[in-house]
Order: C-alpha cells, then structure tokens, then sequence
C-alpha cells in the first residue's frame, strides 16, 4: 500500500508529459475501482497530470466512447481492468491496466510506474495485444441471455445443494459428463484465474483456446481438456438441483435440470495496451514465484 508521499512523487513526472500543441483536446478515459486503497488519490494525480499536457480525463464509463478517448486507464486490479476491457471491446478502445491489486496478472504496470508510462502511451510506444473473448448464451426457462466474456464462464453447485453432473457437447457431439461441484471454461486470459486455482493449466495469451476445468469432479478420469479456439460448447445440467453460472464474475443465473448454455468465440476482441517491459514467463515466474514458498 503507498504512502502519501510515495504516491505525491509520482506527480513529478508531469514534465514529461507529451504535449498535444494545436489541434483537437485529446482525450483520455479513466476506469477506477473506488475501493481500492489511495484509488481516488492516484486519479487525482492522473487528472492532474494529464491536464498539464493538455489532455482531458474521462470519468463517466457510457461517455468514453462518443468522447472518442485514444485510450482508457484501468485503475484497480484485474476484475477492473476485465471490467473495462469487455466495456471498451465494441469500439475497439484499448485499455492500459494499472494494477492497486495483490496479484495482477493482467495489469501491465504498477501504481508507481504509472506516469512514466502514460508518457510513453501518449507518445505512441506501445503495443497492442489482441485477447480473444467468448460469447455465452444461456437458455432458461423458455428465455435466452447473452453474456460476452473475456476470462470464464464458471459453474458452480449451488452451496444448499449436493453435486451435479454437467454433460459437454463439443461442436453438437456429447464428449464428457462431470458429476463434480462444477465447471469452468476459461479463453488464456481466464487460465491464470480460477481455472488456474481449480489445477488447470496456465496458457500463454498468444495461443488460442478455450480450456474445459472440473472443480472437484467426482471421477478419476476427469480431466481439464484445450479445444480449439473455434469450437462451439454446450454446458447441459444433466442432473442435480440448481447451479449457479458466472460470466466473468460479474453477472449471474441460475440453471436447473435439462437448461444449457451454449460458448464459442466472439468476434470481439479485449485491447490490451503492452509496453514491452515484461515477458509472459516472467509474469509468470514474477506474479507466483514468491507464492509458491509462502
């Protein structure tokens, strides 16, 4: 957690902002997590900051994109920046991941490298990084709902509940049946969360993939499987009583016996903003190492 002064520092960057000159005010938007600690304080900074190089802060999350912002900056952990991610997918705005969190796989900087970076994003000396997403479509009830996602789609029993058994249909074939406490499918940017607690593998963003995890599966022979990025699944609630389905971990539904969800790709894509600083395997090596020995 920074202190006052460790955070007041960073505002002495400003002279290295990259100034816009004449022309249209550049714009900038900002995705906070309020609950994060000091959150508000660095935004203040941030708006400062960006304002002495003559760029104007965006706040307001439905505006960012008729504002036309170059760029948004995630400030939170990892849930905001997939917050912001999924958000800024349908008008392609990319997203520069600052991380206030404890782990932070996904955000590319830390809090005290933020204006050194900024500067860098103003300037242009970044990378894009495509990361594929999944459409979700669940049909309960006579009623369909669409979720897009760009981590994982969880099944989970519902706690008051005993086990279910969930059947995949991979590209309308039925393939494997888990009675288990659930269920994940995860894209690689979803592999280094829950799927990655739940004994699944970590797979690098280049690839593309969907992985299949059980959660506590109730046979020897299930395993977590790596289809292809193109194929179509369908989760069926074969047996059991309810559970719940996650998208995200941001929205919700219940299942019940004989209700299916059906996932494959999204023509949409989560702009990530890379600076070249740090390899996937050191992420890696950098964001778990340390917590392996704990």
């Amino acid at each position: 957690m920074g202190s006052e002064d460790e955070l007041g520092n960073q505002g002495r960057h400003r002279e290295e902002v990259v100034s816009t000159g004449s022309g249209r005010q550049r714009r900038v938007g900002l995705w906070i997590n309020a609950a994060k600690p000091h959150a508000r304080i660095m935004a203040a900074r941030i708006e400062e900051w960006l304002e002495a190089g003559k760029c104007r802060l965006v706040k307001e999350p439905a505006r960012m994109a008729e504002e036309k912002v170059e760029f948004v900056i995630s400030l939170g952990g990892d849930g905001t920046l997939l917050e912001a991610a999924r958000a800024m997918a349908a008008p392609g705005i990319p997203v520069l991941g600052v991380n206030l969190g404890r782990l932070g796989f996904l955000c590319e900087i830390e809090k005290e490298e933020i204006f050194p970076a900024l500067t860098k994003v103003l300037a242009g000396e970044y990378k894009l990084q495509r990361r594929f997403m999944l459409n979700a479509a669940a049909q309960t009830a006579g009623r369909t709902a669409q979720f897009t996602v760009l981590n994982d789609v969880v099944f989970v029993r519902d706690q008051s509940c005993g086990l279910v058994t969930l059947q995949a249909n991979l590209s309308g074939e039925p393939s494997v049946s888990y009675p288990a406490d659930g269920m994940i499918i995860a894209t690689p940017t979803g592999s280094t969360a829950y799927s990655l607690s739940a004994g699944g593998p970590i797979v690098s963003p280049e690839v593309e993939a969907i992985l299949l995890t059980p959660l506590a599966a109730h046979s020897l022979s299930a395993r977590p499987m790596i289809l292809r990025s193109d194929e179509e699944i369908e989760i069926l609630m074969a047996r059991g009583e309810k559970c719940r389905v996650t998208f995200d971990g941001q929205e919700e539904l219940y299942l019940h016996p004989g209700e299916r969800v059906k996932v494959q790709r999204s023509p949409l894509q989560g702009l990530l903003i890379r600076l070249g600083r740090r390899s996937f395997p050191a992420v890696v090596r950098e964001k778990l190492m340390d917590r392996w020995h704990d």
